[in-house]
Parts: structure tokens; C-alpha cells; sequence
């Protein structure tokens, strides 16, 4: 079933924090076990969620039938962090999400992508997404390689 229907994006508040920051903690869980272990408690991300992201970067929320399925975090043109709660994957939500981000970017997005982490890759390669360039890790604390990708829209090429 898809939610895409019944889907809001909205801008995130710090109301949201909590949610944002367990989405944030089982997603990465879920989608990226290859990461070391977290070392932060929900309480701790939450508080990164309200003093860091929601105070630098724009997030949004999609939001469906009240419950937070998922965010985005764009920091200038740079898309941060697009996390969706890992049971409502491939049901259209990362795209609503990522349009959002993309109708904010009208120059384009940028983002980071662990190498390894192929879904994510694949995605924003159906998304328009090009390779950039690659790290191998040591501009992120994971110390794991990297690629930034980006995405510029037809007319700012």
C-alpha cells in the first residue's frame, strides 16, 4: 500500500525532535549495519535534533495520519539527511521527501553517501544524481569511504 496519497511535507519543529532523532537512530540501524555500533542515547540525539539540525539545517517532515514517517535536512545546498522509518521504505516517502529538498535547491543538491551503502546510492541515481567524487573516509567520523553526489536541475546545467 502506498502512503504517497495521504502524505504531508511539512517543516519540522522542535515538537518533532524525539521523533526525528528515533527515526535517525533505527533507520541507520536498519539500513546501514556496516556502521559501528551507536554510542549516543535517544535522549542525546534529540538534543542534537533540537540545537544542531533544526537550528542550521531546513528540515522537513512527511507526515501521515499524524505519525512522522520520515525527514530531510538541507544545509545551504548540501541535503544532510534524508531518514525514513525503516517499515515504510519504497513506498514513494524518501521521493516526496526529496522533491522538497530539490524545489528549495534551485541551483542543486549536494549530499555525502557511505560507498557502501547501495540502496541509498541507487536512489538518488534514479533521482538524477551524479558521482562527484569519492573519500575514503576521512571527512566523516565513521571513517568509512565515501562519494558526494550531485543533482543539478535541467535549466542551471
Amino acid at each position: 500500500m502506498s502512503d504517497v496519497g495521504r502524505t504531508e511535507v511539512r517543516l519540522a519543529d522542535a515538537a518533532d525532535a524525539a521523533v526525528i532523532a528515533r527515526i535517525h537512530m533505527i533507520s541507520r540501524v536498519a539500513t546501514m549495519p556496516y556502521l559501528p555500533p551507536q554510542k549516543r542515547s535517544h535522549d542525546q540525539v534529540t538534543r542534537w535534533v533540537e540545537d544542531v539540525l533544526l537550528k542550521s539545517c531546513r528540515t522537513w517532515a512527511a507526515v501521515c495520519d499524524g505519525e512522522i514517517l520520515g525527514y530531510a535536512a538541507l544545509e545551504g545546498d548540501m541535503l544532510e539527511h534524508l531518514y525514513l522509518r525503516p517499515e515504510v521504505r519504497r513506498r514513494g516517502i524518501g521521493t516526496l521527501l526529496l522533491d522538497q529538498v530539490r524545489r528549495h535547491s534551485p541551483a542543486g543538491v549536494s549530499l555525502h553517501v557511505f560507498r557502501q551503502n547501495t540502496d541509498a546510492r541507487a536512489f538518488y541515481e534514479l533521482h538524477g544524481f551524479t558521482v562527484l567524487d569519492t573519500s575514503d573516509g576521512h571527512r566523516n567520523m565513521e571513517r568509512l569511504p565515501d562519494m558526494t553526489l550531485r543533482w543539478t536541475p535541467e535549466g542551471a546545467r
